[in-house]
């Protein structure tokens, strides 16, 4: 792929939050011919995953939330997970997007590990705690997925907020949204990985 395309997976609760906002700060500074779209998973909800790995075949989802996110994820250069931080982690539907991951790894004519293999992964969250180390589930689910799928992994901006538009007033956050999306992400490893 010669252009880049971005996938913007929203898995927030809400609407406009926190998380979304500070995206959208980010990629504004995406230059105009960066392609994006942006997929909001309340609207665009997935089914419960079930785990068919050794029961039956896997068959490519072809209408519905399934189908539209695999076609989106399949076709982007970057993928940034927007996913607030909830409970310590990923919110409910960005963790039900990745465990669909699981399927179509399994899904005939897919090759979904070679296609994103050498892709970006980002992340954005915002966090109602100061201190982002408390993000470190988050931060590590998305770099060992990265890792696992051979993917590039850019890391996770961060910005503070608890109540609607809270992340507008973290200058800090808002600073480091403006190169976020400029730099050369590095291949992920795993930790054990040297």
């Amino acid at each position: 792929m010669s252009t880049r395309r971005f996938l913007f997976v929203l898995g927030s609760a809400r609407d406009e939050g926190n998380t979304e906002l500070l995206a959208r700060r980010a990629a504004e500074q995406l230059p105009a011919e960066v392609e994006q779209e942006w997929v909001s998973l309340v609207e665009h909800p997935l089914p419960d995953f079930e785990d068919l790995r050794h029961d039956s075949d896997h068959v490519r989802p072809t209408e519905g939330s399934a189908a539209l996110l695999l076609d989106a994820t399949l076709a982007a250069t970057d993928l940034v997970i927007a996913s607030p931080l909830y409970w310590y982690t990923l919110s409910a539907q960005t963790k039900r997007y990745l465990d669909h991951w699981s399927g179509w790894l399994r899904t005939p004519g897919v090759d979904f590990k070679a296609t994103l293999a050498g892709r970006t992964l980002w992340g954005v969250s915002a966090l109602a705690h100061e201190e982002t180390v408390v993000a470190d589930p988050l931060v590590g689910a998305l770099h060992n997925s990265a890792a696992y799928l051979g993917m590039r992994f850019g890391g996770v901006l961060f910005g503070n907020g608890s109540k609607p538009g809270d992340v507008l007033g973290d200058t800090e956050a808002l600073a480091r949204a403006k190169t976020f999306f400029a730099r050369e992400a590095p291949l992920a490893r795993f930790p054990y990985e040297s």
